[in-house]
């Protein structure tokens, strides 16, 4: 991993010189108001144009989940372990979610971390929250290849914040998440042929691997 391309690495994994495609957590300053995950296809490096953009309401059809901020702090913590732990095995700089005192915060993230976060937060946006530790137990217990897939289903059908919520596929993952836990077991290796996997996903999926293997790969 180049030292230049762990610098270029924004928020949670995000290189724009890689690819702009990413999502963007927004938390506002206010500790009582909802947390905004959006998807992104371009990226602008100024942080003041990417704010007032989100102000003016231009990112609202990009809107994948609004979350209750309450919500969102129950699962913040864990789920940066989980990206951090991936980065780190990748040689990639550890993320935090961006707060400043009276302004809030975006933080970019990942394309394929974006949509295992959405994925969670589809998943508790309208559960009960006695519910979250046990769909964080069930998601940490899929494969990432495995969120990405339930992710692209979702979305192709209602994926946006305010239509699709508690519909289909959507109310779908809320309850597969939230009931029965998973095994406490997590793979170590990354079973590609469970899902057709676009090609970056598989690319993503291979190199974590090798990774974790300590650099080996059949």
């Amino acid at each position: 991993m180049s030292k230049a391309r762990i610098e270029k690495s924004e928020g949670f994994g995000f290189v724009p010189t890689e690819s702009e495609h990413h999502f963007l957590v927004t938390i506002p300053a206010h500790k009582k108001d909802d947390v905004f995950i959006s998807e992104h296809f371009t990226w602008d490096d100024s942080e003041a144009r990417r704010e007032l953009s989100f102000a003016l309401g231009q990112e609202d059809n990009k809107m994948r989940v609004i979350l209750p901020r309450q919500k969102w702090e129950a699962i913040a913590d864990p789920v940066k372990a989980e990206f951090n732990q991936r980065l780190r095995t990748l040689g990639l700089k550890s993320g935090q979610w961006v707060v400043k005192a009276g302004k809030g915060g975006q933080t970019p993230i990942l394309r394929l971390f974006g949509k295992e976060l959405v994925l969670l937060a589809w998943a508790i946006e309208e559960a009960d929250p006695a519910l979250i530790p046990i769909a964080l137990k069930n998601w940490l217990g899929l494969a990432p290849e495995e969120r990405w897939w339930l992710f692209t289903m979702t979305n192709a059908a209602t994926g946006h914040a305010i239509a699709g919520r508690g519909k289909g596929w959507r109310k779908a993952v809320r309850y597969a998440l939230t009931e029965n836990p998973v095994s406490d077991y997590r793979p170590e290796t990354v079973e590609l042929p469970l899902f057709k996997l676009g090609e970056d996903e598989a690319t993503w999926a291979r190199t974590t691997a090798s990774a974790t293997n300590g650099g080996s790969q059949t």
